[in-house]
């Protein structure tokens, strides 16, 4: 009998206990343990934000559907990783002793890269967790008393570009519909080195969509952004040229401000000798198993991707749920395999799929592979996309109650699609 346990209870955590369930008997013993006792649907926090969902819409308290699933769940996090030793400590002390460790907790955000950024000790907002968009809903009404400048964007080293976006159009959206807008100048500030990068060096026609889209919107936008500090009120940027030399100072009011922070690996993780890169990243192999710990496997945010590209702000590759759904299936072949006692064969496929949702409209996108050639490079606006993406939320959040083991998320998209029928039309 081996005991699996699975750090984190996300996106990538979740189908990881299901389906590594699924692919073993049951003498084998599953563990989830999260800091805390709930799912959360992070794609869901920017409609939070603005009050288009509350909070008991997107959560799920996981305890009692791993249970019935036969998985045993502890709430509490992790402080160190004894990985010779095959052993973590919890935040209460404990110990917690397993044969296999399956890594999933998502990053640490790096708001202390950028003095005076975060929501607790900074100026700016995150929609990186439901509790960062309630905090911002929280000072949204009193902004809708007295409206002002908003900024929105992305931080130097910044991977995750998509919800950037979807949040200057949902709030554009929001404030068009409380008949606000015109009072509110709104700047689009990335590190990306022009609009619709996406930390993929672009995706079919995303520059040409994404630009017109916030030109539509009367949103300014900075790109090759290196933001340096924020203060209460003023965002201070350095404005790079392409050969990475500054060439124009920002200094950029706001009432409010949403600036997605660059990632790391959470501190345990981090802190495991020879497991990780120099930002925190885990080493895997082609099989999603560490390079150094051969119990060691790991998906999503917290593997480490080399970027697409030198960009002259730094940027990161975004890990799509797509892509990390791919890398918990290989992970559930992969353990399947080795207790069988045959080799690990499985990989992930690492595609980047994504749906963005804009308020009334959307844009998808598929490349295929990630990184550039590729086979298929795909973008596509559409009110279907809104739709979609709402569809998805459902069926997500209905997963993660019910324990389906199915795919889901932009993977479920692309099989009822079909890559052939994405490739040569729109979808209608």
């Amino acid at each position: 009998m081996a005991h699996i346990v699975i750090m984190g209870a996300g996106i990538g955590g979740m189908p990881a206990a299901y389906e590594i369930r699924a692919s073993l008997s049951k003498e084998h013993q599953i563990t989830v343990v999260n800091a805390v006792d709930y799912f959360q649907f992070v794609p869901s926090n920017p409609w939070v934000a603005v009050g288009w969902r509350q909070r008991e819409d997107i959560v799920v308290n996981v305890a009692e559907p791993l249970r019935r699933k036969g998985i045993a769940f502890i709430a509490k996090g992790v402080t160190a990783i004894d990985a010779p030793g095959n052993t973590l400590t919890l935040e209460s002390g404990e110990e917690l002793v397993y044969d296999y460790l399956v890594i999933t907790t998502g990053a640490k955000l790096a708001f202390e890269d950028v003095p005076g950024s975060g929501p607790i000790a900074g100026h700016t907002h995150s929609v990186c967790t439901v509790d960062h968009a309630e905090t911002w809903w929280a000072e949204y009404q009193a902004f809708l008393q007295d409206p002002g400048p908003i900024v929105v964007g992305a931080m130097p080293g910044a991977s995750c570009f998509g919800p950037a976006y979807e949040f200057a159009f949902i709030v554009s959206a929001d404030l068009r519909r409380r008949k606000l807008r015109h009072r509110v100048p709104m700047t689009f500030v990335t590190s990306e080195p022009y609009i619709g990068h996406l930390g993929l060096a672009g995706v079919g026609d995303s520059k040409g969509v994404l630009e017109s889209e916030l030109r539509d919107r009367d949103i300014r936008w900075v790109t090759n952004a290196r933001t340096t500090r924020v203060e209460a009120g003023k965002l201070f940027v350095t404005e790079l040229d392409d050969q990475g030399a500054p060439r124009k100072e920002h200094e950029l009011p706001f009432k409010l401000a949403m600036m997605l922070p660059a990632f790391k690996g959470v501190d345990a993780v981090a802190a495991v000798p020879e497991l990780c890169n120099p930002r925190g990243f885990v080493l895997i192999d082609e099989h999603q198993r560490s390079r150094k710990y051969a119990n060691i496997f790991a998906a999503g945010v917290c593997v480490a991707i080399p970027p697409v590209e030198v960009t002259p702000v730094p940027t990161g590759a975004p890990k799509t749920g797509y892509m990390i759904e791919s890398m918990v299936s290989a992970i559930a072949h992969n353990l399947a395999a080795e207790l069988a006692g045959k080799p690990a064969t499985a990989k992930g496929t690492w595609n980047a799929i994504c749906l963005a949702d804009m308020g009334e409209t959307g844009v998808a996108f598929v490349a295929l592979p990630q990184m550039p050639p590729r086979n298929t490079n795909w973008f596509k606006k559409g009110k279907w996309v809104h739709l979609a993406k709402i569809a998805f939320e459902k069926y997500f959040i209905r997963k993660m109650k019910t324990g389906a083991s199915e795919p889901a998320y932009e993977k479920y998209l692309l099989k009822a699609l079909g890559i052939e029928r994405l490739e040569k039309r729109d979808v209608p």
